[in-house]
């Protein structure tokens, strides 16, 4: 259980963990899922169906930033929470609701590895009343951003069995967010730091909690559903970063990548090469890349073998509203589309 220090003071945990949610998620996938379209097989691109109270706080979140009075025309002084990047945020929102003010320090589409806090940035680190981060060596910039902040501090990482970055087993592969089991893991440390910070609420809290775990498992089901007829021999992912390993372990499959993590995106001939043969030995159908780098050498990779271009993956930044991943939930869900899409040749539903 991560530790909250709230302004410089140790308080005593008090909110519920999401104890229930295995047994929602088992109900809800014995009847279909309840008719809201969770299952991998009914995904679109668009983001439709994705979770409402994430979508309209990812609004209320803008609205925040853009400095906005309440409804009744005073300050809102519910309490601030931080997290470094939009997934956190949009995670925090479902949980917290209508009860904390929710702000990503890194924006839509900003590469979180190498990332460079600005004054603003601190700035509104000095007022927040608690920081999420991912941990596991993610975040290189966060110990400069909390030097001067005093805010309580929870890793969401924090209980999730980590897995080291292949041929380099001191490091960590960083990505346990992109493992909707181990999404449940981060939703358990949200619910009981916003019920260390906001006790009143802490009930409110475990309730949201305890939901946004079941959908994460409705969204783990369907991807290993839809992903097990595949042929042993075809079950590699081929991504440019090594930011899948999470989702590969919950879904069974191997990994290829050009990078382990983006913070060293520097494609060499080799590499390149070397993904070349792994797919051409596999007869691999699809690659993949990821939404903030480029996909030209995995397009290279595409053309040297025949491969598919499977599409873009999501992992270190949701989009605008608008965009096809405005939600965590949208994001696993046009990720596991895309997958099962180009690893099957099935196409997007």
């Amino acid at each position: 259980m991560p530790k909250l220090l709230v302004r410089g003071r140790r308080q005593a945990v008090v909110a519920a963990m999401v104890a229930g949610a295995w047994a929602l998620a088992a109900c809800s996938a014995a009847d279909g899922g309840g008719g809201r379209g969770y299952g991998v097989g009914e995904l679109g691109s668009d983001g439709d169906g994705g979770s409402a109270v994430g979508q309209e706080n990812g609004r209320a979140g803008e609205a925040e930033r853009a400095g906005e009075e309440d409804a009744a025309g005073g300050a809102d002084d519910r309490p601030l929470v931080l997290t470094t990047f939009t997934v956190l945020a949009d995670m925090a929102r479902n949980v917290g609701g209508e009860h904390v003010r929710v702000e990503s320090v890194t924006d839509v589409g900003a590469e979180i590895h190498g990332y460079e806090p600005t004054p603003e940035d601190l700035t509104r680190g000095q007022g927040a009343d608690l920081v999420l981060d991912n941990g596991l060596g993610l975040e290189a910039w966060f110990d400069q951003f909390m030097a001067d902040v005093d805010a309580g501090h929870v890793v969401l990482s924090e209980g999730v069995e980590p897995i080291p970055i292949a041929g380099r087993e001191d490091a960590t592969n960083p990505h346990a967010w992109m493992s909707p089991s181990a999404g449940q893991v981060y939703v358990g440390n949200i619910v009981d730091a916003l019920g260390d910070l906001d006790p009143a609420h802490a009930q409110d809290y475990a309730a949201n909690g305890e939901r946004y775990a079941a959908e994460l498992e409705e969204v783990r089901q369907g991807l290993v559903a839809a992903l097990g007829t595949l042929p042993e021999e075809r079950r590699v992912l081929v991504t440019c970063e090594g930011a899948f390993s999470y989702l590969a372990r919950d879904a069974g499959l191997r990994e290829a990548y050009l990078w382990p993590v983006n913070a060293e995106r520097q494609s060499t001939p080799r590499q390149v090469a070397a993904v070349i043969d792994r797919v051409r030995e596999d007869d691999v159908p699809a690659v993949f890349c990821e939404s903030t780098v480029n996909a030209d050498a995995q397009l290279q990779v595409a053309a040297e073998t025949g491969a598919r271009y499977g599409g873009t993956l999501y992992v270190d930044s949701l989009s605008r509203p608008d965009g096809p991943v405005p939600t965590y939930l949208d994001l696993l869900r046009h990720d596991a589309a895309t997958i099962v899409a180009g690893l099957t040749g099935e196409g997007r539903p």
